[in-house]
């Protein structure tokens, strides 16, 4: 498909005409005067169609005012080959307005006619395809390797935190369980050298330290099921309607025999009583929260609770006047086994208040600690009742 008025022989001919890639000669007006089969085919024009058309005929219509500059540039100036588009996404538009991805090689030459450029046009859309499925798979795997290498860090993330917790349940657990321990021991000797009758009172003594120390045990022991089945998520709710008031006057109530000479528990509940909670998270809730209390506070000293129940909403304030909490150990007061730095001679396990804020959490409680030294502490525990089940089932937050 050469023009005729071109002196070419018949192997510049077969040349030209048999190629495997496109090529077109464009005047020095960007008008294209000859096209090879394989760009007639490219591009789904006739060589009439193409022939004193522009060279921009053939590019994306974004692309054409730049390309213009561009073209008359190198027509004129250059005298050498060069790929064109170093480092861009080069675009070709066949005759129904399909683009397809092009790799383009110009030349420019001087005839008696004037100076031409011809241009080498390569389709490489197989090529680019063949391209993004090659980033898609490296991408792929490198998501597959980063999943990996995360759930590898998790794990042993995980097993460290196990091992941690263990290595702190041995060292607390041998250090908690030794003053109980010690007392029913030194009790029960004692109480065994009671014989008379009227040396019952100091047996009574001693019974009651052994029954106090028991439940001590026993509450530690608590503490560390309790954190076993929050991480590993085995913790059920069951959601029901109680009278809040009378739970929390028979916690106060239960808990008179554990306060110090003159402590006292005042407790004010405005709203109505009735509400829908997980009665037995809210009661370990408000005896760690008491017991605390009662435990960090002098003697003749008082206690607040304050509930406000309404619609929606229930706030829950415990406040006391004792040690207080400095602010570097508000920053870690609900990790497990943290311990203020003013109290390591009070006895704990340092998982109660991690306890109390993870029931919190499970409905739908967020905990605050309003606290300064020597000043006093006050845990806020606000429920939002909204989001709260209000059908009997038991409910796996795990």
């Amino acid at each position: 498909m050469l023009s005729t008025d071109t002196n070419n022989n018949e192997e510049l001919k077969a040349l030209f005409n048999n190629a495997a890639i496109g090529i077109l000669t464009v005047d020095q007006h960007g008008k294209i005067t000859l096209a090879n089969d394989f760009a007639i085919k490219q591009f789904g024009y006739s060589l009439e169609e193409l022939r004193g058309n522009t060279i921009e005929l053939l590019i994306p219509q974004r692309f054409r005012g730049k390309h213009v500059n561009h073209r008359e540039g190198f027509i004129n100036k250059s005298t050498h080959s060069r790929p064109m588009g170093l480092g861009l996404d080069l675009y070709g538009q066949k005759k129904d307005g399909t683009e397809f991805p092009v790799e383009v090689s110009i030349s420019s030459y001087e005839t008696d006619s004037g100076r031409f450029a011809i241009a080498f046009i390569n389709d490489i859309t197989i090529r680019k395809e063949s391209e993004e499925a090659l980033k898609d798979l490296n991408a792929q795997l490198e998501q597959k390797v980063k999943d990996r290498t995360q759930s590898l860090s998790d794990a042993l993330e995980k097993e460290k935190e196990l091992n941690e917790l263990k290595s702190r349940f041995v060292s607390i657990a041998s250090h908690e369980f030794r003053t109980p321990l010690s007392t029913i021991l030194s009790s029960a000797y004692l109480i065994s050298r009671y014989n008379k009758t009227e040396e019952q009172s100091n047996r009574d003594k001693h019974i009651a330290r052994i029954v106090s120390s028991v439940n001590m045990l026993n509450d530690i022991l608590n503490d560390f099921l309790s954190v076993g089945k929050i991480e590993e998520g085995k913790i059920q709710l069951r959601i029901t309607e109680f009278n809040m008031k009378e739970l929390i006057e028979g916690i106060i109530g239960e808990m008179q025999t554990i306060l110090k000479p003159g402590q006292i528990v005042m407790y004010d509940h405005a709203g109505s009583e009735m509400i829908m909670l997980e009665p037995s998270l809210l009661r370990h809730i408000v005896m760690n929260l008491l017991s605390n209390a009662i435990k960090f506070s002098s003697e003749h000293s008082s206690i607040e609770i304050n509930c406000v129940h309404k619609p929606g909403e229930m706030v829950l304030a415990v406040r006391d006047h004792g040690l207080g909490i400095s602010e570097e150990d508000k920053q870690h007061l609900f990790s497990r086994f943290f311990r203020g730095s003013n109290v390591t001679n009070i006895q704990g396990t340092g998982l109660g208040l991690h306890i109390v804020a993870k029931y919190a959490e499970l409905m739908n409680g967020t905990i605050v600690c309003n606290s300064a030294l020597n000043n006093g502490t006050e845990f806020i525990i606000t429920f939002d009742l909204n989001n709260i089940d209000n059908e009997n089932d038991i409910i796996n937050r795990g």
